[in-house]
């Protein structure tokens, strides 16, 4: 059980930290002389957001599940729908953007580049923590069968890779650019589908 809670913990908080990550390059990229606290500033909005929406996710399943058990059968195959879909989303993005790039230095242009101001207001980047962190609500799915303390350390191990990734990527942003955005949406994309897959074979097909 507890190899199973870290396992999917740790899968979920890589692939779910891809948009956070991707608009801490951005916002690296916008704020080239920004320090560490404000780095870590940056990277605390988003972890608090990805540790929070799983706990929401999991506390409406949970209750959904108890008030209606026959419900609880097909819980894996709707957050398989879901994670599939939003897998599936991010993987198309971030290949169009992939391409979209290439073409554009194929006909020797500068691939627009997506920056925030010169320096984020808190409001701004509150609303950036929402937008990346909406997928994870989902994933309270895949915390279905966890008590409240086992979906609190996963979520707080999702927080602290999320924080991390993020904090990395506010610098990487600044050396780099976002040259590595759409590759990270790609990689995120990936990794949800698989956990996507998991879900139905695991807990829905072969638990049957």
């Amino acid at each position: 059980m507890w190899f199973d809670l870290v396992l999917s913990a740790l899968c979920l908080g890589v692939a779910l930290a891809m948009d956070a990550f991707s608009v801490s390059l951005t916002n690296g990229l916008a704020e080239p002389c920004g320090t560490r606290r404000r780095a870590a500033v940056i990277a605390g909005v988003f972890a608090a957001f990805q540790t929070a929406m799983p706990l929401l996710g999991w506390l409406l399943v949970s209750t959904v599940a108890k008030q209606f058990e026959r419900l609880a059968p097909a819980i894996p195959y709707v957050g398989f729908g879901i994670l599939l879909f939003i897998g599936g989303k991010m993987l198309i993005e971030g290949i169009q953007e992939i391409l979209e790039k290439k073409k554009a230095r194929e006909a020797g242009e500068e691939p627009p580049v997506v920056c925030a101001v010169a320096r984020i207001t808190l409001p701004a980047l509150l609303i950036q923590g929402v937008a990346t962190s909406i997928d994870a609500l989902s994933c309270g799915f895949d915390f279905v069968d966890f008590n409240w303390y086992q979906a609190l350390i996963a979520a707080g191990i999702i927080g602290v890779l999320t924080f991390g990734i993020c904090f990395a990527g506010v610098f990487i942003g600044r050396k780099f650019g976002t040259k590595l955005a759409e590759k990270a949406t790609v990689f995120g994309g990936g990794i949800l589908i698989v956990i996507a897959l998991k879900m139905l074979i695991l807990d829905g097909i072969l638990s049957l």
